[in-house]
């Protein structure tokens, strides 16, 4: 098993956050490292969808938990590995901290983490970046 986490905070309201989340197809607009992202039916635990990370093969992605305005779980199912991927949102000084936890379980982990998991690792502190500065601007504009 192999997990990574980061954590970022921002002025923007958990609400903020969440209305990105919640929004599958628009995640390639903070994260570069995913191109296209679709989601077949409401944000609700149950529901699946398709992901294409920046330069590698789509993939489908289930949401396994859902708490609205708090936190999601997507899993993705890889060859002999699975890889799940948690989102946290809490209050925080008038804003929010949010955390993205990335896990890869299963006989053949250590290989995924080598061959993708470094790269989201690296990517993540520059998309929850992102995140925040669109959730903080969309709270601005309201």
């Amino acid at each position: 098993m192999w997990t990574f986490s980061h954590t970022e905070t921002t002025t923007a309201a958990p609400a903020a956050l969440w209305s990105h989340y919640a929004d599958p197809e628009s995640w390639p607009t903070w994260d570069r490292e995913t191109e296209a992202v679709t989601l077949d039916g409401p944000f609700t635990a149950g529901a699946t969808g398709t992901l294409k990370p920046a330069g590698g093969p789509l993939t489908r992605y289930v949401l396994t938990e859902v708490t609205p305005g708090e936190s999601f779980t997507d899993v993705t199912r890889l060859p002999l590995a699975r890889l799940t991927f948690g989102h946290r949102i809490e209050p925080h000084d008038g804003g929010s901290r949010f955390t993205h936890t990335v896990t890869f379980t299963g006989p053949l982990s250590g290989l995924f983490r080598r061959v993708i998991g470094k790269g989201i690792a690296a990517g993540m502190p520059e998309a929850m970046g992102r995140l925040a500065a669109l959730a903080a601007a969309k709270m601005e504009r309201t």
